[in-house]
């Protein structure tokens, strides 16, 4: 990951030694509810979100290997094509078995929204919705919001550029405002309801097709202009689809409160 100068700027060796952890210990941790402007809104109008639950760290191959061995319906050969693409799991050596050269403390990848939602359930969990996710993931360490902190959006706009953080482990960047490590640094999530924005709903101006997602046009509904790096998570929401299994997509879960 590329230190921006000021800014989240620990060694890899001291981060490891701090957290060194097991994601099944640490749980969830409450996230006290509130009000605020999504990037793509209705001009000013807030959108509520109640108290809830959100899991620490995205969920490891380890605990999905669990899972599928738990549960054998979502093993590679046996998952269903209409709830999970032929790249699900495909980074694996078998059913049953990681790569030898994948840390099984890395965010699980190539998963679809179907399975990652079925685990979730399993777990007496959710995923997130997407205002749930943005309203955590736009704390830094210090503030709750730290979206008009361009240190931040390019803190984050770094990660982008940097080559297969989805192999590193859980823990690896910084804990937020809110004690939730990995919202952003190694790899996206996905949520609930990842393609809302391209819905008409009360908290959302009319966003009726996909040219108000990408280039100039997305600026139509944006309310922040300058917010590059929620640009592209909207975007890339709105490009994939629920049986899609993308290597660097994992996800986390939730809990109503």
């Amino acid at each position: 990951m590329k230190c921006v100068t000021g800014f989240f700027c620990w060694s890899a060796f001291m981060v490891m030694t701090f957290i060194n952890v097991n994601a099944q210990s640490v749980g969830m941790v409450e996230i006290k509810g509130g009000a605020f402007v999504p990037l793509y809104g209705n001009d000013s109008v807030k959108v509520k979100v109640d108290d809830f639950f959100i899991d620490v760290f995205p969920i490891t191959r380890e605990e999905y290997l669990q899972f599928v061995k738990d549960n054998p319906y979502w093993q590679r050969s046996n998952a269903k094509k209409i709830f999970a693409d032929g790249n699900y799991l495909i980074n694996w050596y078998n059913d049953l078995h990681l790569n030898e050269d994948t840390p099984p403390q890395a965010p699980i990848t190539n998963v679809s929204w179907f399975a990652a939602k079925r685990y979730c359930e399993i777990q007496g969990k959710r995923l997130p919705t997407m205002d749930e996710w943005e309203f955590v993931a736009m704390a830094n360490e210090k503030l709750p919001d730290a979206r008009t902190d361009s240190l931040y959006n390019q803190y984050i706009l770094n990660w982008y550029e940097t080559p297969k953080t989805f192999n590193q482990q859980i823990g690896s960047t910084f804990k937020n405002y809110w004690g939730v490590y990995d919202l952003h640094g190694l790899v996206w999530e996905w949520t609930l309801d990842f393609n809302s924005v391209l819905l008409s709903g009360e908290s959302r101006k009319d966003v009726d097709n996909d040219r108000n997602l990408f280039c100039g046009s997305g600026s139509i509904g944006a309310t922040d202009l300058m917010n590059y790096a929620a640009f592209m998570r909207y975007a890339f929401r709105g490009s994939i689809k629920a049986n899609y299994s993308v290597k660097n997509l994992g996800f986390r879960c939730a809990k109503d409160k």
